[in-house]
């Protein structure tokens, strides 16, 4: 399924933000913050139940980029890593890492530090991995 506009939870100090598009549920999120992300309740990202700086680390480990964070009152963004970083995982997607600019089909350039691309052609949400080709099968 293409990314839509991603779905913000806001917090007293951290604003999370979601896109379904995005997500190949990894559950790096589920599994390192269970608090703050538990699929079962609604809505499903408690952003107030960790501290700040432990939501970010856990976000930063999400590999696609479907969550990401920023801190309150106009604290800084994500931090790319450095340097960037290209790795094809086991299933065959492009995990980048750093300071990216990414082109979505409908030409709109993304300023990202984490995404996972389709290597084989067939996402439905290029150029992102949907899990939907043979990239994206384990």
């Amino acid at each position: 399924m293409p990314s839509k506009e991603p779905k913000a939870y806001d917090g007293k100090h951290i604003t999370v933000t979601y896109d379904t598009g995005r997500c190949l549920h990894a559950a790096a999120c589920v599994s390192g913050l269970p608090e703050v992300f538990d699929s079962g309740k609604r809505p499903w990202v408690q952003p107030d139940a960790a501290e700040p700086e432990r939501v970010a680390e856990v976000i930063r480990r999400c590999p696609s980029g479907a969550l990401q964070y920023r801190l309150a009152e106009d604290g800084p963004a994500e931090e790319p890593d450095r340097p960037t970083t290209v790795v094809r995982s086991p299933a065959g997607q492009l995990v980048m890492r750093g300071d990216l600019r990414v082109t979505t089909s409908a030409g709109a350039v993304r300023r990202e530090t984490r995404a996972m691309l389709c290597a084989c052609g067939v996402s439905g949400n290029q150029p992102f991995c949907d899990h939907s080709g043979a990239c994206g099968r384990d």
